[in-house]
C-alpha cells in the first residue's frame, strides 16, 4: 500500500525556486534579444507555480497558505500577460496577507481556530498533559486569553505585510505591465520583499509562538522537555 511521503519544510529550496530564480530571470532574461516580456514573465512564474503545485501534489495535503500562493502567482501572471493596470498587482500583493489575517480572525468564531491548529494541538504538543495541569492550577482562563492575544498578535503580522507589500509594489512597479521594464521592476520587487518583508513577518512570527511556550510553561509549571510529544 503507498503511503504519502511526509513533508520535510526546504527553506533555501523554497528561497531560491520561489524568490531568487523568478526575479534573476525577470530581470536578467525579460529583453527581447532573450526571453522576451512575455516569456521571461512565464518563465520567472513557472518555477513557483511548479514548485507549490509538485508540493500539493506530492504530499496530498490541503494547504491554504500554499493555494494562497499558486493563486498568487497566477494573478501576477495575468496582470502581466493581459497588460492590466499595475495598480491590480499593488492591490494583489496586499490582499493576500490581508486574506490569511481576516481567516486567522474568522476562525476564532470557528470550532477551529487556526492558531490552535498550528501551535496547541497534539501533534507537537502533549495536550492531554497540558490540559490536566491548566486545571489543576486554575489557569485555563488564563490561557485562553493568552492564546486570543496571540491570535490578535499573528492577524497583527498579516496586516503589517499586507502594509508593506501594497507599499513595495506601488515603489518599485512603476512601468506599465507587458513590457521589460516591468518585468524588471517585478523581479526587484520579488527580491526586496525576502529581507524587507518576509523576514521581519517571520521574526514576529517567532517571537509570538515563544509568547506562547512562555504562557504555556508559566500557566502549567512544566518545563520545555514536558511540553513536547515523545517520539
Amino acid at each position: 500500500m503507498n503511503s504519502t511521503p511526509t513533508h520535510k519544510p526546504r527553506p533555501m529550496v523554497d528561497l531560491i525556486v520561489s524568490v531568487i530564480l523568478p526575479s534573476l530571470i525577470l530581470m536578467k532574461l525579460s529583453g527581447e534579444d532573450k526571453l522576451g516580456t512575455s516569456g521571461g514573465l512565464i518563465a520567472a512564474l513557472a518555477f513557483p507555480l511548479g514548485w507549490g503545485l509538485f508540493e500539493l501534489v506530492k504530499y496530498r495535503k490541503f494547504n491554504f497558505i500554499a493555494l494562497l500562493g499558486l493563486v498568487s502567482v497566477l494573478l501576477t501572471g495575468s496582470i502581466g500577460l493581459f497588460e492590466l493596470d499595475n495598480k491590480w498587482l499593488a492591490i494583489k500583493e496586499a490582499a493576500i496577507p490581508a486574506v490569511i489575517g481576516i481567516a486567522v480572525l474568522i476562525s476564532t468564531f470557528t470550532p477551529y481556530p487556526l492558531v490552535r491548529a498550528m501551535f496547541f494541538n497534539a501533534a507537537i504538543m502533549d495536550v492531554d498533559t497540558i490540559k490536566q495541569k491548566l486545571e489543576e492550577n486554575n489557569s485555563t482562563e488564563m490561557f485562553e486569553k493568552r492564546l486570543m492575544k496571540a491570535t490578535y498578535f499573528i492577524a497583527g503580522s498579516f496586516v503589517f505585510s499586507a502594509t508593506m507589500n501594497y507599499v513595495l509594489a506601488k515603489w518599485i512597479v512603476t512601468s506599465p505591465a507587458g513590457t521589460e521594464a516591468f518585468n524588471e521592476e517585478l523581479g526587484q520587487m520579488t527580491l526586496y520583499s525576502y529581507p524587507m518583508i518576509a523576514i521581519p513577518s517571520m521574526i514576529m512570527l517567532m517571537a509570538i509562538f515563544y509568547y506562547l511556550w512562555r504562557s504555556i510553561q508559566k500557566a502549567t509549571g512544566l518545563k520545555l522537555e514536558d511540553l513536547i510529544v515523545k517520539k
